[in-house]
């Protein structure tokens, strides 16, 4: 069986311009509710609203990625069966 690692797909530069995108997202979000000519109830509100969206954005974050993690170690799992049943075949064997 052939082991090859798992390639990281994303580089240092992206994985960084996304965690500075969320933050500024969030603090954009965050000043503009501060200073919103509302009611505090209404500012509450929001400010609740913003963090079960973020919340739950990062839930389905982590789905998405559990789900196509499941389906590369079934897909690991079927390549190391092949690799197994071509190793041992012998197609000089007489039937």
């Amino acid at each position: 069986m052939s082991e090859t690692p798992v390639r990281q797909q994303n580089t240092a530069a992206f994985y960084g311009q996304a965690v500075a995108s969320f933050g500024l997202a969030v603090t954009a979000t965050c000043i503009g509710i501060v200073r919103l000519h509302a009611d505090a109830w209404v500012r509450g509100f929001l400010g609740i609203a913003v963090l079960y969206l973020v919340t739950s954005a990062f839930t389905l974050a982590k789905v998405v990625r559990d789900r196509q993690e499941a389906g590369q170690i079934v897909s690991r799992v079927d390549q190391a069966r092949l690799e197994k049943l071509l190793a041992e075949h012998d197609p000089f064997e007489k039937l």
